[in-house]
């Protein structure tokens, strides 16, 4: 007699645990340097981050850019090593050394092994500690930036940026010029003018964050209180508090960047949008970003790229700053489409917050809230968003905090979100393309237009130093 088969009944899937970002250790060093650790078993490779508190705003004028080229010089030699001999040492010891700067500071990185922690922190030391920016790798690197201007405003992306800048920005606001300055504030750039920026750095509102396996690392509050702990240069000014860009007056208009021959036509709108503090939950407006543009199945994509063919991608994301920040859209649309392809996104940026569906919010949201242990999977992507926080004067808690709001995210509070955004000032547009293909923009009546010709630029002075 056989026996029936047994029917296994397949196990009800329930939905996900919420996740939590990591808590980091903190502590203080001795100088003042906060310290943040997170313990990640398994990423054996260390990443080590270094934020201090040098505004780009305190920059002279005539000399934006000379916090970012003073960062990426620290490395380029120092009173006991050469560039190369640096190179060599980090090489040697499986050390990736990186420096920049953004809007808050200066920014040092290393990605090293655990064994090999203490040469990192010593080598970043001796990089903070004593530079002498040599006369011919400034000018090395005064060229490379001068080349890199180049070709961002040879490129319809970059120059579409270049011009949001111009229109969307106050005139004498910071935020009108790159981080890296421009070709006529950093062809001006000398030793010495990065050596006088050099002065203002110190340990005043700056944050160290160590994050991976530390099995390998001993004590190593110990270790980095012997080492950036112990780095004591002359006190700096104190660092200017939060300060809002301030929006020209004329923001909302239409600039027309001829482009002859192009084959493709760059659109890039901006507004102001939320910074990380909004009321309505800095989660919604991910959640929002991914419904209207983060993703092939989005508002945008679904109109323009699926249902019209006009475009490859249209994005929409939020920019946050420390106060305030932007609500940007981007993406390059068929030439002979850019008329309708604008007037189309305008059209599906413009609905109301009353017509968003619950299930393309839930979607978005559970999309955002699901995917950010993938997001936060390794080391520097962990290190990076803590060092992104402080910057903003926030706390690691912000990241689960803000993941709580995606999972618990209600239809409403995404219209009402939504609709502070859609019924704030107009959209900054600029046209990227051919003259044939953007002209019939001017007569669209989507507001004031202007027409901008090749970008101004002055004479590249010549860096000095000789040749390398």
């Amino acid at each position: 007699m056989t026996r029936p088969a047994r029917v296994r009944r397949r196990p009800d899937v329930g939905e996900p645990a919420l996740w939590s970002f990591p808590e980091p250790e903190r502590t203080r060093l001795p100088n003042g340097l906060d310290l943040l650790i997170v313990d990640l078993p398994g990423q054996h490779v260390l990443s080590l981050r270094v934020s201090l508190a040098v505004p780009i705003g305190r920059e002279r004028p005539g000399q934006e850019g000379s916090t970012l080229m003073m960062a990426r010089c620290l490395d380029e030699g120092t009173g006991s090593r050469s560039a190369t001999e640096l190179a060599e040492l980090a090489e040697r010891h499986g050390i990736a050394l990186g420096a920049g700067a953004g809007e808050h500071g200066v920014h040092l990185g290393a990605e090293v092994t655990g064994r090999h922690l203490g040469t990192a922190l010593e080598l970043i030391v001796e990089c903070l500690d004593d530079p002498t920016f040599p006369e011919a790798e400034v000018a090395r690197q005064v060229r490379h930036r001068l080349t890199d201007l180049a070709h961002e405003l040879a490129d319809p992306t970059g120059r579409a940026h270049h011009e949001l800048r111009q229109a969307y920005y106050a005139a004498g606001d910071r935020s009108r010029v790159p981080v890296g300055g421009t070709t006529s504030s950093v062809g001006v750039l000398t030793p010495d003018v990065l050596r006088a920026r050099h002065r203002v750095l110190g340990p005043r509102g700056g944050v160290v964050v160590l994050a991976g396996d530390l099995a390998t690392v001993q004590d190593p509050v110990r270790l980095l209180s012997g080492t950036l702990g112990s780095w004591h240069p002359s006190p700096p000014e104190a660092p200017d508090g939060p300060r809002r860009a301030e929006r020209s007056p004329d923001a909302h208009q239409v600039v027309l960047v001829p482009r002859p021959g192009a084959g493709q036509t760059e659109l890039l709108l901006a507004r102001p949008g939320p910074d990380r503090r909004t009321p309505h939950g800095w989660g919604t407006y991910q959640a929002l970003s991914m419904l209207f543009g983060g993703a092939p199945h989005s508002r945008l994509d679904r109109v323009l790229r699926e249902r019209r063919g006009w475009t490859y991608g249209m994005r929409l994301g939020f920019r946050p700053r420390r106060v305030g920040g932007q609500c940007v859209v981007g993406g390059a649309v068929r030439a002979d489409a850019t008329l309708p392809a604008l007037e189309e996104t305008l059209r599906i940026l413009g609905a109301p917050g009353e017509s968003l569906g619950q299930q393309e919010v839930r979607e978005a949201a559970d999309f955002v809230a699901m995917t950010a242990p993938a997001r936060y999977l390794t080391a520097d992507s962990v290190a990076d968003e803590l060092v992104s926080l402080v910057g903003d004067g926030l706390g690691p808690e912000a990241v689960t905090r803000t993941l709580r709001e995606v999972h618990d995210l209600t239809t409403e509070r995404a219209a009402q979100a939504w609709d502070e955004v859609r019924t704030g000032p107009g959209w900054t547009v600029v046209v990227v393309g051919d003259p044939d293909a953007i002209a019939p923009v001017a007569d669209a009546g989507l507001g004031p237009v202007r027409t901008v010709g090749p970008p101004r630029l002055s004479p590249r002075p010549r860096p000095p130093g000789p040749a390398s």
